[in-house]
């Protein structure tokens, strides 16, 4: 089972990818932030049917649960906006190398002080060294 969720992530890694250079480009004919608009509208409409026929949640929770728990989808705005913005000037494949050191710095952290609910995981060499490696990959292909 663990290997699928590899896989799963590998994947989700990948679409990515693919939606950084999609929504870079209809950002350059529609602009960058109704290029970001588009995909949440688009996405919040497919979100939705699913949510319709699949959903086995309580959306009116959502006043019950911790207040910095709403602010996610924030994130997500500065996110993909970023990533339309940056792919046209210096390309899919270094924005996404920086998103991913981004993720993994702010990874770190969270792991380390356990912020966010999440469970301590000490930071160690072999994390660092692999952060410093894709830091100086960054450097080399840019």
């Amino acid at each position: 089972m663990r290997y699928v969720i590899y896989i799963i992530a590998l994947l989700a890694g990948a679409s990515l990818s693919l939606e950084g250079a999609i929504y870079g480009e209809l950002g350059k004919v529609i602009g960058e932030l109704e290029s970001s608009f588009y995909n949440f509208a688009g996405g919040s409409i497919i979100m939705g049917l699913l949510w319709i026929f699949f959903g086995k949640g309580k959306l009116s929770y959502t006043r019950e649960a911790p207040k910095w728990t709403l602010v996610g989808g924030l994130f997500g705005i500065i996110y993909l906006t970023s990533i339309v913005i940056s792919v046209p000037f210096v390309g899919v494949g270094i924005t996404m190398v920086s998103i991913v050191i981004g993720q993994m710095v702010m990874s770190m952290f969270i792991e380390h002080f356990g912020w966010l609910g999440s469970q301590k995981i000490t930071v160690n060499k072999e994390k660092v060294f692999a952060l410093i490696s894709m830091v100086i990959a960054l450097i080399l292909i840019y």
